[in-house]
C-alpha cells in the first residue's frame, strides 16, 4: 500500500466501523463495551481478549479501511534519531512510534490510527505532516522498551557528574560534609537512569567496576554481560557511596566486602536490589542482583519443564519425607525452581520453614530466616532450631558444609520433606558430592529421593528467528545424541533491534531429573561411584542435560551452539 500524507482521521468509533462491515456482531460489541467500561482498556484490546477477533484481523481491517500500511515492527530497523522525534512520554501515552522522516512528513506507527486526539497531539508536537501506519500494540510496547534506551543519557549524566566533582575537587566517599548539590542531585539522577534502563531491558544484574582510568557499567541480559557505558573513574566512589547509603551500609568502610539490599521503583514495578561490594585495586566493585517482586513467584508449570519431568518432580515434592536437590551453576535458575515447588506446597495444613543466604523472594505463609555470620546464625544452627519448630517442609538455600548436609539428611530421614540446592555439574554427581562433603553413605542412600539438574539457555529471538539448515557437524551431533530419525526444525536469529542484534531474546530452562531407584541406593551404600553412574544411565526416565538441551535446539527453541555452551561452557 502506498504511503501519503495522512489526512486527519475522520471521527469514527472502532466499534461502529467493525459493526458496519460485519466483522463483529451487535451483541459482541455491547458485551465488549460493557467490559471496556469496567476495565478502562482500549476497545480493540477488549475485543481481542474476548476472542471476538484476532489482533492480526483487526490490524488488517484498519489497514484496508484507512488505506494505510501495516508495519511489522519485529522486522523493522529503527533509526534512533527518528524515534526520538517523539518523546518517550508521548510515545507511551499515545501508543506511537516515529518510523521514518522523509523531510516532507514523518511516518508514524500507531496502535490506534483512528484516535483523533493522538493524531492531533503528535502532529502539533512534530510540526510536520504525518504519514500514518498501523502497528501491533504488543510489538509497539516491546519496541518502546528497546528504542528508548538511556545509553546517551547515562553517558551525559556521568559526564555532568564528572564536571561537578572536578569543580569541587572532593571525594564524596571521604567527605561527609560535601555540598548537597554534589552529593545528591547528579549521583541520584545517574543511578536512577541506570536502574531504569536495566529494568527496561530486563537485566538480571548491574555491575559497576572501577579500572585504572575509567569506571565501567555493565548489565547482564539473558545471562550475557554487556557494557552499558564507561566514564571517568573519578565518579566511581560517588556512585558506590550513594549505593551504600541506599543499602544502609557503612560508607566509610572500603577495605572489607559488604552486603546489603534496597528497593527501587520504576513505573508500577518494584525491584528488590541485592547489593554486594568488594574492594579491588582501583576502588570498590559493586554487583547488584535485580529481583522483580512485582512478577511474583513462578509456578512450576510456568518454568518450561517438559511434561514428563514436571510430573515426576511433582510426585517427588509431594512425598511426605526425603531430600530433593536442585543443582547447577550460579545463575541457572535453581532458586526459581525451588520457590516454584515451595509455592505449590504452601498450604494452610503444612508448616514451611526456609533458611537462606540471602532471602531472595518473600512468600506469605512461609517462615523465612536469613543467616547472619556476625551473630553466628549459621545454616546448621538455624536447622537445629527448625527441628524443634514442628515443620513439615524445610528449604535449605544451599548445602554448604558437612554439618548442614548431615542435619538436612537426618531431617529428611526422620519425616520431613527437605528441599535444597547444590553446586554440581549434573544430577549424577550430586549424590556423590554429598558423600565427598562428609555425609555417611547410608544416610545419603536412605534420605535422597531425587535430583534436578538445570541450565538456562537463550531463546532464539521471536522477531528475527528464521529457519536454518543444519551443518554436517550438527546433523552428525543430532543423529548421535537424539537418533538418526529425529525431525530437525532448526532456527537461527538474524539479529534485530528487539534482541540488540544478538539473535537471542529471553531464556528457557533445560532440566534433567534423576530419581533414586533401589539399584542406585545400593550403589550409594557401597560408595561405588562407577556403579552409581552405570545404574543412573539405566534408569528409563533419566535423560541427560545434553540430550534435553539438543532437543530444544532440534525444536527451534535455541541453537545447537547455545545448547552446548550452556551445558559444557563451549560450543
Amino acid at each position: 500500500m502506498t504511503e501519503s500524507t495522512a489526512p486527519r482521521p475522520r471521527k469514527a468509533r472502532l466499534g461502529d466501523l467493525l459493526l458496519e462491515h460485519k466483522v463483529i456482531s451487535k451483541e459482541q460489541l455491547e458485551t465488549a463495551l460493557a467490559d471496556q467500561r469496567k476495565s478502562g482498556r482500549r476497545l480493540g484490546r477488549v475485543l481481542i481478549e474476548n476472542g471476538y477477533l484476532t489482533e492480526d484481523a483487526l490490524l488488517d481491517f484498519l489497514s484496508r479501511q484507512l488505506r494505510i500500511p501495516y508495519v511489522d515492527l519485529r522486522r523493522y530497523t529503527f533509526v534512533p534519531e527518528v524515534v526520538r522525534l517523539i518523546p518517550e512520554a508521548h510515545a507511551r501515552r499515545f501508543r506511537a512510534v516515529a518510523l521514518r522522516d522523509d523531510g516532507d512528513g514523518v511516518l508514524v506507527g500507531l496502535a490506534d490510527p483512528i484516535d483523533i486526539f493522538a493524531h492531533d497531539e503528535i502532529a502539533r508536537f512534530l510540526q510536520k505532516p504525518l504519514k500514518l501506519a498501523v502497528v501491533k500494540e504488543s510489538d509497539l510496547l516491546k519496541a518502546l522498551d528497546v528504542v528508548y534506551r538511556r545509553t546517551a543519557e547515562i553517558s551525559g549524566l556521568a559526564a555532568e557528574l564528572e564536571q561537578e566533582l572536578s569543580a569541587y575537587d572532593i571525594d564524596l566517599g571521604l567527605t561527609p560534609g560535601a555540598p548537597d548539590a554534589v552529593n545528591d542531585a547528579p549521583v541520584v539522577k545517574l543511578l536512577q537512569t541506570i536502574f531504569e534502563d536495566a529494568i527496561q531491558v530486563n537485566a538480571s544484574d548491574i555491575h559497576i567496576e572501577p579500572d585504572e582510568s575509567a569506571v565501567r557499567v555493565r548489565f547482564r541480559i539473558d545471562g550475557e554481560l554487556r557494557v552499558q557505558t564507561t566514564a571517568d573513574r573519578k565518579i566511581a566512589q560517588a556512585l558506590v557511596s550513594r549505593l551504600k547509603l541506599m543499602a544502609a551500609l557503612d560508607i566509610s568502610e572500603r577495605r572489607l566486602p559488604q552486603d546489603g539490599r534496597c528497593q527501587v521503583r520504576f513505573r508500577d514495578t518494584v525491584i528488590d536490589v541485592r547489593l554486594s561490594t568488594v574492594p579491588v585495586q582501583h576502588g570498590e566493585s559493586v554487583a547488584m542482583r535485580l529481583l522483580n517482586q512485582s512478577n511474583g513467584i513462578l509456578e512450576l508449570d510456568r518454568l518450561g519443564m517438559p511434561a514428563p519431568v514436571l510430573a515426576r518432580l511433582r510426585a517427588l515434592i509431594h512425598k511426605p519425607h526425603g531430600l530433593v536437590l536442585v543443582t547447577g551453576p550460579t545463575g541457572s535458575g535453581k532458586t526459581t525452581t525451588l520457590y516454584g515447588a515451595l509455592k505449590e506446597l504452601n498450604v494452610p495444613s503444612a508448616k514451611l520453614l526456609t533458611v537462606e543466604d540471602p532471602v531472595e523472594y518473600r512468600l506469605a505463609g512461609v517462615n523465612q530466616v536469613q543467616t547472619n555470620a556476625k551473630i553466628d546464625l549459621s545454616f546448621a544452627r538455624v536447622l537445629r532450631a527448625f527441628l524443634r519448630q514442628d515443620p513439615d517442609i524445610i528449604l535449605i538455600g544451599e548445602m554448604r558444609d558437612t554439618e548442614t548436609v548431615e542435619i538436612g539428611l537426618r531431617a529428611a530421614m526422620t519425616g520431613h520433606l527437605v528441599l535444597s540446592s547444590l553446586h554440581t555439574h549434573d544430577a549424577v554427581s550430586s549424590a556423590l558430592r554429598l558423600m565427598d562433603m562428609g555425609a555417611e553413605p547410608y544416610l545419603v542412600a536412605a534420605s535422597l529421593r531425587g535430583v534436578v539438574a538445570q541450565r538456562l539457555v537463550r531463546r532464539i529471538c521471536d522477531s528475527c528467528g528464521e529457519p536454518a539448515d543444519p551443518t554436517a557437524a550438527e546433523r552428525a551431533l543430532f543423529s548421535e545424541v537424539l537418533g538418526a530419525d529425529t525431525l530437525l526444525r532448526l532456527r537461527r536469529g538474524r539479529g534485530c533491534a528487539f534482541c540488540q542484534h544478538t539473535g537471542y531474546r529471553g531464556r528457557v530452562g533445560v532440566y534433567e531429573l534423576l530419581e533414586i531407584t533401589e539399584e542406585l541406593m545400593f550403589a550409594l551404600q557401597r560408595r561405588d561411584p562407577e556403579g552409581f553412574h552405570r545404574a543412573a544411565l539405566n534408569v528409563p526416565s533419566y535423560r541427560r542435560l545434553r540430550t534435553e538441551a539438543l532437543a530444544q535446539a532440534a525444536q527451534g527453541i535455541t541453537t545447537a551452539e547455545e545448547a552446548l555452551r550452556a551445558v559444557y561452557g563451549v560450543a
